[in-house]
């Protein structure tokens, strides 16, 4: 018995479509697909949202101490990732791919510049900021995501779905 479903691809591709449909999941929370490639996004997609629950409140707190550009002595208080949050997140960065913030109609280039510095991975950044929060709370374990059948696709008669988190 097969582990996963071939959707008559070869290996790379088949690869390839299921990180780009993970990763497009994750960043617009719904995509419409056939039934059989939902059903392995799926599976890859949980995965990816457990491991970024377990380690969303894996931080540690650090005190640096460093001289002003007085000479002065100051102790700053960091708050960092600790070791298996950010082993976590690099394995999640691994995987999906990268989307870039889209400009805003009222927003210049510098503006955007200064919206999009600090987020190199904006995709990862949403799954432990806004989806690994969300579903902390909740008591189930899995079940993130939910597939609505829509129906056959003209043409060739494939069970379209939709996939979206919950």
């Amino acid at each position: 018995m097969a582990h996963q479903r071939k959707l008559g691809r070869t290996a790379d591709q088949r690869k390839a479509l299921l990180r780009n449909q993970v990763t497009n999941l994750i960043w617009y929370g719904r995509i419409e697909t056939t039934e059989a490639k939902a059903k392995e996004v799926r599976r890859v997609a949980e995965r990816l949202i457990t491991l970024a629950i377990k380690e969303y409140d894996n931080t540690v707190s650090v005190q640096k101490e460093t001289h002003n550009d007085k000479g002065q002595l100051m102790t700053l208080d960091l708050v960092n990732d600790a070791p298996s949050k950010l082993h976590a997140r690099r394995q999640i960065m691994s995987y999906l791919y990268d989307i870039k913030e889209v400009k805003k109609a009222d927003e210049n280039k510098a503006e955007y510049k200064e919206r999009t510095k600090d987020n190199r991975h904006p995709v990862v950044e949403k799954l432990f900021r806004e989806i690994a929060p969300k579903y902390k709370t909740s008591k189930t374990n899995g079940g993130y995501t939910r597939i609505y059948k829509l129906g056959p696709r003209r043409g060739d008669a494939a069970e379209m779905v939709v996939l979206e988190l919950v």
